[in-house]
Formats: structure tokens, C-alpha cells, sequence
């Protein structure tokens, strides 16, 4: 039994015996890590040597230069674009300051234009008052009257002093007199106040309302200007 034991042994059917090193595993994977570095740098320096040989490299370099080249031009565009806009900003900017300058004079046209009219109204209100040759000092021009409503009456006259000379100023009033009919009788109302005063140098604009009786009708308004002892300096009176 030994002798076929030892003989199997010894045979070529024996079994085979793998006899190993042992090393420690962070050994291992540090020869890994060397083997695997070596094998990239030879495979790199075969690709750099292989365009070396097939006349890639050149290539490359100018390929470069050419990509560089672009960069420098793209970001001289982007410096173009943005002073462009920034122009374009500041141009909007201006246009919208011009716009509203514009509407701003155009409200100051219309408000001047408004003024003026008021003004040539005035000035032809002033033109048919003015005394024509008259050699009173005081003179009343353009009595007008106008009903404003049940028992309401509104008017406007102009007193002047006479042109030409220097004259004192003048200190005042005057009386107002509607005379009509009420109740089928003459019928007469004096209108005489403080609001009623005169104070001017050259000319005195006024205008005002009167109240009367609703009943009253009117025919006819009658003005005397009186200076400040009583006396008076001028009269007029118009129909209605």
C-alpha cells in the first residue's frame, strides 16, 4: 500500500505543486501603479513620436496658434460689443431725455399760445375802450352788462384818466343804478358799496355782479364815477 502511495507520488499522474512568493497586497498594487504609469508614458511617447515621424506636429503647433489667434479676435469682438451697447444704452437714454424735453416745451407752446390769446382778447377789449378825443380827465369805456342767472346781473366797464399828460393818482368809486319796471311800476335800485371803490393812476378794469329782485325787469343801467369829495367825473348809461 505505501509502495503504490510513493509510486503514484513519483509518477508522472501526481499531482502538481504551484510553490509562490508571498507579498504584501499595498506592494502589489504599487507595482500595479508603476507598471501601468510606465506603460502610458511608452504609449505617449509613441504618439508624440509617431506625429513626430508622420509630420502632425507642426500641424498641431500651428493649429494652436491659429486657436489662440481666434480667442484674441473673440474677445476683441466681445470689447466691440459691449462699447456698442453701451453707446446704444447711452443714445436711448439721450433720445428719451430729448422726448421728454420736447413734450415739456410742447406743454409750455400750448400753455403760451393759451396766454397769448387771453392777451389779444384783453388788448381788444382795451382797443374799443379806448377814449376817442375826449377832453374829460375821466372817462368811462365799454359798459357792458349780461344777465347771469334769475335776479342776477353780471357787468364790466373800464375807467381811464386821460392820456398824453401826467395826472395824479386817482381815489374814488362809483354807483351803479338799474332802473326797469317790477310789478308793472318804474321801479329803480342803487348799487353803491365798499367793493365799489376806485384807485388808479392811468386805468381800472371792472367787473362784478348784481343782485336784484327775481320780479324786476331791467331796461336800462346807469354809472356815475365819483372822485373822493362826491363830486362826479363821469356818467354813462346803456339799454338792455
Amino acid at each position: 500500500m505505501r509502495w503504490k502511495l510513493l509510486r503514484r507520488r513519483l509518477s508522472i499522474s501526481a499531482p502538481r505543486m504551484i510553490v509562490r512568493s508571498h507579498l504584501p497586497w499595498p506592494l502589489r498594487w504599487a507595482a500595479l501603479a508603476l507598471m501601468v504609469g510606465f506603460s502610458a508614458a511608452l504609449a505617449l511617447w509613441a504618439f508624440e513620436f509617431g506625429k513626430t515621424l508622420a509630420g502632425l506636429k507642426p500641424h498641431a503647433e500651428q493649429t494652436q496658434r491659429e486657436l489662440d489667434r481666434l480667442h484674441r479676435e473673440v474677445n476683441d469682438l466681445r470689447e466691440d460689443r459691449d462699447k456698442a451697447q453701451a453707446v446704444a444704452h447711452s443714445a436711448d437714454s439721450l433720445v428719451k431725455a430729448e422726448r421728454a424735453a420736447q413734450d415739456k416745451l410742447a406743454e409750455q407752446v400750448k400753455a403760451l399760445e393759451a396766454e397769448n390769446l387771453s392777451l389779444k382778447g384783453d388788448l381788444g377789449f382795451f382797443e374799443r375802450l379806448l377814449p376817442a378825443g375826449t377832453s374829460d380827465a375821466i372817462s368811462v369805456r365799454g359798459l357792458q352788462a349780461e344777465s347771469a342767472g334769475a335776479g342776477q346781473l353780471r357787468f364790466q366797464l373800464l375807467v381811464m384818466q386821460q392820456m398824453g399828460r401826467a395826472q395824479p393818482e386817482f381815489t374814488g368809486r362809483y354807483e351803479l343804478t338799474l332802473v326797469g319796471e317790477m310789478a308793472g311800476k318804474p321801479w329803480s335800485q342803487l348799487v353803491d358799496n365798499k367793493a365799489s371803490r376806485l384807485q388808479f393812476k392811468q386805468y381800472q378794469r371792472v367787473e362784478g355782479r348784481v343782485a336784484y329782485p327775481s320780479q324786476a325787469v331791467i331796461r336800462q343801467i346807469q354809472l356815475r364815477v365819483l372822485d373822493a369829495s362826491g363830486s362826479v367825473r363821469a356818467t354813462q348809461s346803456i339799454a338792455l
